[in-house]
């Protein structure tokens, strides 16, 4: 299962180092800050870098949530599992599929999606925004960005993704 790890914005990767190196292997499956691809102007040129997707969250792959709240105990970093009423809720199979689906274990960034604007409607031609395009709120064509609106971790979230608009019609 999937559990969300609540940490500091900012710290997510110092976390998931302190997390993978101090909760053991029979508890943990995989550790991981989700981001994303995005192009980005450095003097002159464009380059890919990569953000966090949700700041202030990672996600920890693993079969007993328990376990893991008693080893985040001994982590020296505010990290705690989110739930509910004492119980820690996992992510949803459609959360899981969406994040598992453009990223591969071991290396977890969404890519850049293509896209189109036709009129005053967006068209994404390839990449994970495809088949989502009601998710897209805004779009910075000069920072070539997406922001979203999309449901994860039980509640509605405000996010970023990578989107270049090759062409305006």
């Amino acid at each position: 299962m999937w559990y969300v790890v609540q940490v500091m914005a900012g710290r997510e990767f110092a976390v998931q180092r302190l997390i993978e190196r101090m909760v053991g292997d029979e508890v943990l499956d995989e550790c991981f800050v989700p981001c994303y691809e995005v192009q980005k102007r450095i003097r002159g040129a464009w380059r890919t870098c990569t953000s966090v997707l949700f700041p202030g969250y990672l996600i920890v792959v693993t079969d007993d949530a328990s376990d893991l709240q008693s080893a985040l105990r001994r982590v020296p970093a505010f990290a705690k599992v989110l739930g509910s009423d004492g119980r820690f809720i996992p992510l949803e199979p459609r959360e899981v599929a969406w994040i598992d689906a453009f990223t591969e274990k071991g290396h977890r960034v969404i890519g850049v999606s293509e896209g189109v604007v036709e009129g005053d409607q967006v068209v994404i031609l390839k990449g994970p925004l495809m088949g989502h395009a009601g998710w897209i709120r805004k779009i910075d064509r000069r920072k070539r960005t997406a922001y979203l609106e999309m449901g994860m971790f039980g509640r509605t979230i405000t996010t970023k993704l990578g989107l270049s608009i090759v062409r305006k019609q």
